[in-house]
């Protein structure tokens, strides 16, 4: 072989083997490598091997993946966040995604819940942080004092709905954009309509739980907070029996189940046994929604003082204006109850 054609032999040589190495590399970045849509969680705490370990089920080749990552610096710029990733995606737009942090944003949601436990543990499982960390950031106390909460009021700053946030975000974000919600809930309009009925804010989201756990029908709700107001303004005791089985769950445990209020609970002492008690409880016995805050903030008007469970009309009640009229439809109500095998 003469010199030219070694030289050629060479050159077509090299040429082939840069071909070669062109198309791996170009492969390795840009070939798909994602095999379907997916929704990965990266948390706060991850590193590079816990990345790689989340995305090997997803992925076609986890090695071209990581030699793209690491060209690309991505295993020294991990960001925590919820990420959905589509069918098709190749190492570039993989890692390109996950180093901009573009996580997805995400609905939470929440209702009715009956404490901070309870309400920490619902949220929890929509972000990051675990119900330890967040209940330990609601109820932290230079929090609530600084806002004017106590831990019996703390539970009212939290406005059932649905909210946009990022899975990552921190217990104490999360608290923040709550407390912001709250304040810009509490209109002008709605804080002069509190102070119409001579009530704080707090004292009108209390209302609001009782009016909640009173009645399930939504439409009623105006009509019993109405009577509660009735009771509240000639100063009466709102003897409101959601109260009594609040504060027996508290004495005995929140598994204590409450079927029926007997004679001898109302007699239990509590802050927020009604019968025995004048005006509002120190705070709310469960979460209110909007519907039974508008309700006390726009009551029916009526004159009635008293009611009792329908019972030719579940979820509804009877309404009376005077205690002979209750006694009747009550001594109805219990003898229904005793029929049906209900004794507590």
């Amino acid at each position: 072989m003469n010199k030219k054609k070694l030289f050629l032999t060479i050159i077509t040589g090299t040429f082939l083997i840069g071909c070669v190495v062109a198309i791996n590399l170009y492969s390795k970045i840009f070939s798909s490598n994602v095999k379907s849509d997916t929704t990965i969680h990266i948390t706060s705490d991850s590193d590079f091997a816990t990345v790689l370990e989340l995305l090997t089920p997803v992925l076609e080749n986890t090695n071209s993946f990581e030699w793209v990552a690491t060209k690309k610096n991505y295993p020294n710029t991990i960001k925590s966040g919820k990420y959905v990733l589509t069918s098709g995606m190749n190492n570039n737009e993989l890692v390109n995604l996950l180093r901009s942090g573009n996580q997805m944003v995400i609905q939470l949601s929440f209702n009715n819940q009956d404490s901070l436990e309870k309400l920490a543990g619902r949220i929890a499982q929509q972000i990051e942080p675990d119900s330890i960390t967040l209940l330990t950031v609601m109820k932290e106390s230079s929090f609530l004092s600084k806002n004017k909460f106590t831990y019996r009021t703390a539970l009212g700053m939290y406005i059932p709905n649905s909210y946009q946030f990022y899975w990552n975000t921190s217990a104490e974000k999360f608290r923040r954009k709550m407390l912001d919600a709250y304040k810009k809930f509490w209109t002008n309009d709605k804080i002069a309509k509190a102070k119409k009925q001579k009530l704080s804010i707090e004292q009108v989201i209390t209302l609001a739980s009782i009016v909640q756990k009173e009645t399930q029908t939504v439409s009623e709700r105006p009509k019993v907070a109405g009577l509660y107001l009735n009771r509240y303004h000639h100063k009466w005791p709102l003897q409101a029996d959601p109260t009594v089985i609040f504060a027996i769950k508290e004495k005995y445990g929140q598994d204590k189940v409450v079927k029926r209020v007997l004679l001898k609970d109302l007699e239990i002492d509590s802050k927020y046994n009604t019968y025995k008690i004048q005006g509002i409880p120190p705070g709310p016995i469960s979460m209110p929604d909007i519907s039974s805050i508008n309700a006390v903030l726009n009551p029916a008007s009526h004159d009635y003082y008293y009611m009792c469970a329908d019972i030719e009309n579940f979820g509804q009640h009877i309404f009376a204006r005077t205690l002979a009229q209750h006694n009747r439809n009550a001594a109805k109500y219990q003898k229904w109850l005793n029929k049906q095998g209900v004794l507590r």
